[in-house]
């Protein structure tokens, strides 16, 4: 008897936020955090995640951020500590007449927070992110990643940059495949040979075309970031595929660049959210996974300070 396959599903990505909306949120935001000279930030942090991911959805059921900026202070004053402590360390050399020892101890420190700041990040976020009660979770092991990232890091060094695609490459495989979508996993397989082919091909042709080709060049990295991740559960999958193109990123960043330029920055919130449903827009997903038969496995965890120094450092979320 012939084994019936799998019936494959279609899912929809979607962001209904909205500038006006966000603008609103921003703007009480950047004013309660000049008046109280930067304290109120953790509580603005937390209220524009709340906002973008509760205009997120997945098959028009929205995803929900729960942490709090009361978690994010904490974190908060912690990286401040941090960078107090490097900064002193720094002035003392100063003071000793040896700044360039200063300054070398100042960013060895940065550095030396970076596997840190990017584990404690997929900790804290992915475990209080969820959709219909489901969370998500990462199960990296903090030890492990370090030695990884340093190994990672050593090897780039040593081939002066070379190995950086790889570097890159190998953080995504080992983050993002251990992040879990309740009993399901997401799983990334870049390979750091082709994505470093593709960078070198989009190098050479964004000179020779005087920049025009730096949009299909962003549009290859998004479809090789996209196209190369996928849940699994069990026997069944989703995989995620992007539908833009190098034309829809030309008119992405020129419609942006002209909002900003022209409303002064104010336009700020308008092209953060058609940015998110820009991306949104151009994912499709298709698989076997029943999202119904999702069960909870992942607890929750509250240290947000792994997440303050990456927003510290500008440090992108998804490496």
């Amino acid at each position: 008897m012939e084994e019936k396959l799998p019936t494959k599903m279609n899912y929809k990505l979607d962001f209904k936020g909205n500038g006006e909306a966000f603008f609103g949120i921003v703007i009480v935001n950047w004013l309660l955090t000049i008046i109280t000279l930067g304290i109120y930030y953790p509580w603005a942090k937390a209220k524009q995640l709340q906002f973008i991911f509760g205009k997120s959805t997945l098959n028009d059921d929205p995803f929900a951020f729960h942490g709090t900026g009361k978690e994010m202070f904490k974190g908060f004053v912690k990286v401040i500590g941090l960078f107090i402590l490097l900064m002193v360390i720094m002035g003392l050399f100063m003071f000793m007449k040896m700044p360039l020892i200063g300054l070398l101890l100042f960013y060895l420190g940065i550095f030396a927070v970076l596997p840190l700041a990017i584990h404690g990040s997929y900790r804290y976020r992915m475990s209080r992110t969820s959709w219909r009660g489901i969370r998500f979770g990462y199960r990296g092991d903090k030890k492990e990643f370090i030695q990884l990232f340093f190994k990672w890091f050593f090897f780039t060094i040593i081939s002066l940059g070379i190995y950086g695609s790889w570097f890159k490459i190998n953080l995504r495989n080992y983050v993002l495949s251990n992040v879990r979508f309740g009993d399901a996993q997401l799983n990334y397989d870049g390979d750091g040979g082709d994505y470093f082919l593709l960078n070198l091909k989009g190098y050479f042709l964004t000179i020779f075309t005087l920049g025009i080709y730096s949009f299909w060049w962003q549009k290859d990295i998004f479809e090789y970031y996209i196209d190369n991740l996928s849940l699994h559960k069990e026997d069944k999958k989703i995989e995620f595929t992007s539908t833009a193109t190098g034309s829809d990123f030309l008119g992405l960043v020129i419609i942006n660049l002209l909002m900003i330029v022209f409303t002064l920055g104010l336009g700020y919130a308008w092209v953060a959210t058609r940015t998110i449903k820009f991306i949104f827009d151009h994912i499709a997903l298709e698989g076997t996974i029943d999202l119904d038969t999702l069960q909870q496995t992942e607890e929750n965890f509250k240290d947000a300070t792994g997440d303050d120094i990456s927003d510290f450092l500008d440090i992108d979320f998804i490496v």
